[in-house]
């Protein structure tokens, strides 16, 4: 069984667009999963991972209605037939595997893959990953593309949890992949500098996304985060989804 994030008793699998990277703007199918590795302070899918009774801080802890998510209210338990029909609802071809962290079941996505591509060998799949976690050979060969969202000190995440050198070789040495870098001060940008150095991460594989989940604060960080791209000659991308629909679910 698979674990999905749980939506008004539904599993959150929705078709909308790629809100952020290389594709952004691409009609897509989202499957989000649940369970990650990792405890990012400004995570928009805290629900997926930050539970009752864990000690994890959250940008939302000041919010006097924020509380910590229980399982049972969050995860989903379904079966590789039942993601597939919730997937045929679309006639769109492009498949984004998110999260969380999807690739901490990967074992257990590796056969859905398979099925898939048996179905419709034009399926184009997308892992979106926080890039700690190396694919399976048997998995690498299933997934068109990789979108690696290496965090930064701004996540507040411990450096040897979320910088992972195996893992992070992997993701450079692929032709499959781009890196996503989510940006909140200027001061992030040495980080980013020192990461794609020593990775050999080549600059047109680099995106750098505005830390935020309002229109007003994508909108000041755009002003000089723009800037630095060009200036590095690295790819901007916006959150897209949030432009459109507003911090929300399902879309």
């Amino acid at each position: 069984m698979l674990q999905i994030a749980q939506l008004h008793n539904r599993p959150e699998i929705f078709y909308s667009i790629q809100g952020e990277g290389k594709n952004i703007g691409k009609p897509s199918i989202f499957i989000r999963l649940s369970l990650c590795n990792l405890y990012c302070y400004w995570c928009d899918t805290d629900y997926t991972w930050n539970w009752e009774n864990t000690d994890f801080v959250h940008q939302n802890d000041k919010l006097p209605s924020y509380r910590k998510f229980k399982p049972t209210e969050s995860i989903m338990q379904l079966t590789i037939e039942q993601v597939i029909t919730e997937i045929q609802q679309y006639s769109c071809q492009n498949l984004v595997f998110t999260g969380g962290e999807p690739l901490i079941q990967q074992k257990k996505l590796i056969p859905l893959l398979v099925k898939l591509k048996t179905l419709n060998p034009s399926y184009h799949i997308e892992f979106e990953t926080n890039g700690t976690i190396s694919p399976k050979s048997e998995l690498d060969q299933l997934v068109n593309q990789y979108n690696v969202s290496l965090k930064l000190q701004n996540s507040k995440v411990n450096p040897k949890e979320r910088l992972k050198t195996q893992a992070i070789e992997f993701f450079a040495q692929s032709s499959k992949s781009n890196f996503k870098f989510v940006v909140d001060t200027p001061q992030d940008i040495d980080e980013v500098l020192e990461i794609i150095q020593k990775y050999a991460i080549s600059p047109e594989k680099v995106y750098l996304m505005p830390q935020g989940t309002n229109p007003q604060i994508l909108k000041e960080k755009q002003l000089w985060l723009v800037e630095i791209c060009k200036k590095y000659l690295f790819n901007y991308t916006d959150r897209l989804h949030i432009l459109i629909y507003g911090d929300k679910r399902g879309v």
